[in-house]
């Protein structure tokens, strides 16, 4: 079964290495800096630079917008699938989660949205998208709404303390468009 796995900064290198990662997207703040894990493919590395907000015109922060989205979109849909794909943001919880349920469905239209995301809550009792990330990805994505609603429906995740990375497992069959 193929597989996201999604981390925490502090255990990127270490979630890479145990599920055989070699493609990764990182979100994270423009001012933060970190090392890409060595067994992770330059190339195939995303790194968008956007902070965990969920509204725009907040002075010097980056809210996530349509590109970052599209972005996201694109480097799910050219993932090969012969490994887990990394995804992280700083605590996991909020950035990488939202970001995996947008490649899910990504690289699986197909896929029920409510369905996807009790998957998800199931992989993590803490995740809680953010809502920004989540509205832009169910507009491109054509969801009409279906995404918003999954993940309202999942309700806020429990408080965390960023070290709980997890694996949101996608169906065997893959209908990219």
């Amino acid at each position: 079964m193929t597989t996201i796995v999604v981390s925490p900064l502090a255990r990127i290198a270490e979630m890479a290495v145990r599920h055989g990662a070699s493609e990764m997207i990182s979100l994270m703040a423009k001012e933060q800096s970190f090392h890409r894990p060595a067994v992770i493919k330059a190339e195939r590395h995303l790194l968008l630079g956007m902070n965990d907000i969920s509204f725009a015109g907040t002075g010097d922060l980056v809210a996530p917008q349509e590109t970052h989205v599209r972005d996201i979109i694109d480097f799910a849909r050219s993932w090969d699938r012969t490994a887990p794909l990394l995804i992280h943001c700083w605590m996991g919880v909020s950035r990488s989660p939202a970001a995996a349920l947008i490649a899910a469905l990504a690289v699986h239209p197909g896929e029920d949205d409510l369905t996807l995301a009790r998957r998800l809550r199931t992989a993590s009792r803490y995740a809680t998208p953010n809502t920004r990330l989540i509205m832009i990805g169910d507009e491109v994505l054509g969801r009409k709404g279906r995404l918003v609603d999954a993940v309202k429906a999942i309700g806020r995740g429990a408080d965390a303390d960023g070290n709980a990375p997890f694996v949101l497992p996608l169906p065997a069959e893959i209908d990219v468009p």
